[in-house]
């Protein structure tokens, strides 16, 4: 095993981990948040318990995912479980646009019935909230490449920016006795949530729709495969991403027509500019050593040379057949 491979596996034991202790801890913020929002009867703190709610259900996924990440591929699933974090993500953000309406409906309904609100309880519940999520968010934050931990640690700060507001709150409502305060960071809150899930749906669609991976120029990967030495062309080209981290590539790949033992190193050379420069590590290059041919030709060129030798086997038989043909006649 290369040592790459074995930090990769170390890094990924590590995320869940890292995880699987931020579920139970979130179960703690949970119960307090819940407990303090309703003695305190406030919107703003039953809003982050409902993000919190969310919390759990995010860690609990993404422990659930890394957990399926290291199942070995088989015949059935040939690039092994990687998805199931993309797809983790995706019901995530999706449960988090959903909260956000839930909360922006209640606050409406705060607005037009007004209700009296304990300050003390709602800071004592945010500040365990705020201690325990930034001790989890900045866990999760080593782990921030990959999207599924991403999502979590999304869902983890937006809680403390939230737990942060319901303080805010607290305080206003104490000075100034304005019970509105409550409901407008309700829906503050709200608008965390939607934005942070939106960026998660949107990159999680991009990769299952299997589109091009963000900030990669295809041109200039073109261009960098053309300058590889006896590279002429470069067509039927697909770049897109496995899973967070993981980009794949196949194309069709013009060159002269060579024996296997020279045309793989122009295979290597391309799969190592690609690995380093654009990090794309799983590669599916066929070479093709004719224009006029292109359909018919597999990676090394070897076809190609099967294709010319069969014609001029046939060419040669023919001529035979015509040269005893006329010495009978």
């Amino acid at each position: 095993m290369s040592s790459g491979h074995a930090g990769h596996i170390h890094t990924h034991g590590l995320a869940k981990q890292t995880l699987r202790l931020a579920f139970f801890l979130t179960l703690f913020i949970l119960a307090a948040e819940l407990i303090g929002g309703f003695l305190a009867n406030s919107l703003a703190l039953l809003s982050d318990a409902a993000h919190v709610l969310t919390d759990i259900f995010a860690l609990g996924l993404a422990w659930f995912a890394m957990a399926q990440a290291e199942r070995p591929a088989n015949e059935r699933k040939t690039f092994g479980y990687h998805r199931v974090g993309i797809l983790s993500a995706l019901v995530n953000a999706i449960t988090l646009i959903l909260v956000a309406l839930a909360i922006l409906l209640e606050a409406v309904q705060r607005f037009q019935h007004p209700e009296p609100i304990q300050p003390f309880i709602m800071f004592l519940a945010a500040g365990i909230g705020i201690a325990v999520n930034l001790y989890i968010g900045f866990g999760l934050r080593k782990e921030g490449n990959n999207l599924n931990v991403r999502a979590a640690m999304l869902h983890v700060f937006g809680d403390v920016g939230a737990s942060v507001g319901v303080i805010v709150a607290g305080i206003v409502i104490l000075l100034t006795g304005w019970t509105p305060a409550d409901p407008l960071l309700s829906i503050a809150i709200a608008g965390l949530i939607a934005v942070g899930a939106w960026r998660i749906l949107h990159e999680t669609s991009d990769i299952l729709l299997e589109a091009t991976p963000r900030g990669l120029n295809v041109e200039s990967l073109v261009q960098d495969m053309l300058s590889v030495p006896d590279v002429q062309n470069v067509h039927d080209l697909h770049v897109w991403s496995i899973a967070s981290g993981m980009r794949a590539l196949s194309c069709h790949t013009l060159i002269d027509d060579l024996p296997p033992s020279q045309s793989s190193a122009i295979l290597q050379s391309l799969e190592t500019m690609l690995r380093e420069k654009y990090q794309i590590g799983h590669t599916a290059i066929q070479f093709e050593c004719d224009p006029h041919v292109a359909q018919c030709c597999s990676v090394d060129g070897l076809y190609c040379q099967m294709e010319r030798k069969s014609e001029e086997n046939h060419h040669e038989a023919e001529h035979v057949h015509e040269q005893t043909r006329i010495g009978r006649g």
